[in-house]
């Protein structure tokens, strides 16, 4: 019984950190924090479907990496919009 809840508690949490993922998209260098938050949310989705393979770990799994993909974009566009506008400066 205890290894029900931990799985389904294991699961929340990865679909809650995926979903905390996606928003943290949205607050440009937050998506720093969107990366690791996803990366943790993937790990324990994964841990989660391990000890008992349910809807609720794929859906976290699922959406901590959608997370991850675009919080990894929008990093990499912020700092490339930094980075030109810190050319057109000198």
């Amino acid at each position: 019984m205890e290894s029900n809840s931990g799985g389904n508690g294991k699961a929340i949490a990865s679909l809650v950190l995926g979903i905390v993922g996606l928003v943290c998209v949205f607050f440009g260098y937050g998506a720093l924090i969107g990366i690791i938050l996803s990366i943790i949310g993937i790990v324990l989705g994964t841990s989660a479907k391990k000890v008992q393979p349910s809807g609720m770990a794929t859906a976290g799994i699922v959406c901590s990496i959608v997370a991850l993909a675009l919080c990894a974009v929008s990093f990499i566009a912020c700092v490339a919009c930094v980075g030109a506008l810190g050319s057109l400066g000198s």
